[in-house]
């Protein structure tokens, strides 16, 4: 089917950005540097489309403001910055890993918010979710001490503050897909949702901005290359495939096909960036994958 090739492609793009986006933290760049200039760069190729489709803005109510700053804020800003750190303090193959209980989280959500209706064996698969991104992280947290966790809330804790970002993202990224439904059910398109989403994302940014984002010496400008990259790669060709592909297939069938993202970047960031999994890792990592494939399947 064209369209499950067109939603792994598109897989196969965010995958490869860990390739650049990683290095890019690696070598000294900040987190939010990097997702502020993205958010940036998005910005100015998405706002022209948005005032091209101002009959919509024109009808927007207070309610659906809001629900453009969580998608922007949540979902753009705050989830992008806590998956990005993230990959500073842990293994980004099991930051990666744990955004697949993405699905746990929207579904929770759309029962509180869209009053949709959730299945009885839902809450089965979802604690399965749940033990297996406890498995995935487990290597890690066993090697937190006693005094460690008498400062949980420490945030030189890298290890507990790696996983709490990780989660955060979950958080954010379940808690936009909900959102962003919510605007589509209401009339507003895609372009229209993504496009408002840079705009509010740019601007929950805001307070993470410094001049130095914007320095241009010989070094800064690789930087900004790699960083165009990302966001082009990512925010704008992979997206363009991924509504490519869900234009021809259902969503049930495409929530399947976007399982071809972890396992891309499973095996990108092991061959590449040599993120490797001990065996409880990998156990755990299946158990989170065959959870949320369920849910996913049963659509509960």
């Amino acid at each position: 089917m064209i369209g499950v090739l067109f939603v792994a492609l598109a897989s196969l793009l965010w995958a490869i950005d860990t390739l650049i986006r990683y290095p890019l933290l690696g070598s000294g760049i900040s987190a939010e540097r990097i997702v502020f200039c993205e958010h940036l760069i998005l910005l100015i190729i998405f706002v022209p489309l948005l005032i091209t489709k101002s009959s919509n803005i024109k009808k927007l109510k207070l309610s659906s403001i809001f629900y453009f700053a969580m998608v922007g804020g949540l979902g753009s800003a705050l989830g992008t910055i806590a998956f990005t750190k993230a990959f500073t303090l842990v293994n980004p193959t099991l930051v990666i890993l744990m955004q697949k209980l993405q699905p746990v989280v929207a579904i929770i959500l759309a029962r509180l918010i869209l009053k949709e209706s959730i299945g009885k064996s839902f809450i089965f698969w979802a604690l399965i979710s749940f033990s297996g991104g406890l498995l995935i992280s487990s290597n890690d947290l066993l090697k937190i001490s006693t005094d460690d966790l008498s400062n949980l809330f420490n945030i030189n804790n890298k290890i507990i503050l790696g996983y709490f970002l990780a989660m955060v993202a979950v958080v954010s990224w379940g808690s936009a897909t909900v959102f962003g439904k919510k605007l589509g059910n209401s009339g507003f398109s895609s372009t229209e949702i993504m496009a408002s989403r840079y705009l509010f994302g740019t601007l929950f940014l805001l307070p993470f901005f410094e001049k130095s984002f914007f320095t241009f010496s010989p070094p800064d400008i690789v930087v900004w290359l790699k960083i165009v990259a990302v966001a082009l790669m990512s925010g704008v060709v992979a997206m363009f495939f991924y509504y490519q592909g869900l234009k021809r297939i259902s969503a049930r069938i495409c929530s399947l096909a976007e399982m071809f993202f972890p396992f891309f970047a499973v095996i990108i960031n092991w061959v590449f960036l040599g993120a490797a999994l001990n065996l409880t890792q990998i156990i755990g990592g299946c158990l989170l994958l065959l959870g949320s494939t369920v849910i996913q399947l049963k659509r509960y």
